[in-house]
């Protein structure tokens, strides 16, 4: 009976302290208005697509190229790509809806192929027919099945890091998300100790995750419907696509931080076998964000394959 006690006093007080805990850790969104005054770029532009708030940004001339970030990113994630790429070509960058300032979609369409249809009318919305296409995660699966339906649109195709293929193992905060007696960490309290797990599991040198970073990524994940849109996100099947990248005709970049904890580096081989005529770059003591990470390193291997 000793025994049985104790145990019910160490779950009572358990609970008791879990519930101090989130009282004091809870965390109210922040307007959409004041992110904007710090988050919102020269050339940010807001468009509704099919009832859905997105925010990109439109800028340089020349070859439209298209980049798409990855999971509880922003289009913040290519600022010093697009820093260079405008001077020789016109850069969109989209914040994909359930991110960043363009938050949750209205109708909570998160599967690939519903953003494959977003950025479809997108594009046709703004006038673009032909492009570069670039995507990073969630980004590259988008990018990828986009150009196995549209691929007389996409000139050339790059891939960095990018999901598709079903996963031996989730990230820590996607298992957080699905458990139902976890989730409110995400829904209500957001605590910073994610954000930077999360970080530090997406790059290979944590000395590179400055304190702005982190407030980027934290802010940003505080847009109004923001939180419950990831748990949303996270709680949709997994479909396998990876039938149609045999279907993809556009010379195609694969290019792979080797240290990748997200996404195992051996998956760029199986899109290579896949997608026929690509090439495969891998960048070591690298990351999951070699863009973020490695800026200017990654910028050039992909700018050569541009070009050639």
């Amino acid at each position: 009976m000793d025994r049985f006690k104790r145990i019910i006093i160490a779950i009572i007080f358990f609970l008791l302290i879990s519930a101090v805990l989130f009282i004091s850790n809870i965390t109210n969104d922040i307007p959409l208005e004041e992110l904007k005054a710090e988050f919102k770029k020269k050339n940010s532009r807001f468009v509704q697509v099919d009832g859905t708030f997105v925010h990109y940004v439109d800028e340089g001339e020349g070859i439209p190229i298209i980049l798409l970030h990855g999971t509880g990113a922003s289009l913040h994630s290519w600022d010093l790509w697009a820093e260079r790429l405008k001077n020789r070509y016109r850069v969109l960058r989209i914040t994909l809806p359930g991110f960043g300032l363009s938050g949750p979609h209205f109708d909570k369409k998160y599967k690939i192929k519903d953003y494959v249809n977003l950025l479809e009318n997108f594009v046709e919305k703004i006038g673009v027919k032909k492009f570069h296409l670039v995507g990073n995660s969630l980004g590259g699966s988008i990018a990828w099945l986009y150009s196995s339906f549209y691929d007389k649109k996409v000139n050339k195709l790059v891939l960095i890091n990018s999901s598709g293929f079903e996963l031996d193992e989730v990230p820590f905060v996607i298992k957080i998300a699905r458990n139902n007696y976890l989730n409110f960490l995400i829904k209500k309290t957001s605590p910073k100790f994610l954000v930077k797990k999360s970080l530090k599991e997406v790059y290979y040198d944590d000395k590179l995750i400055s304190k702005s970073i982190i407030d980027r990524y934290y802010k940003l994940n505080l847009r109004e419907g923001n939180r419950q849109a990831f748990i949303d996100r996270s709680l949709v099947d997994y479909t396998d696509h990876t039938s149609r990248l045999k279907k993809i005709k556009s010379k195609t970049l694969i290019l792979w931080g080797q240290n990748d904890d997200w996404i195992n580096v051996k998956f760029a081989q199986k899109f290579k076998t896949m997608i026929k005529g690509s090439k495969v770059t891998i960048m070591n003591k690298t990351g999951h964000i070699p863009m973020e990470e490695r800026p200017f390193e990654s910028l050039k291997i992909v700018e050569e394959f541009l070009v050639d």
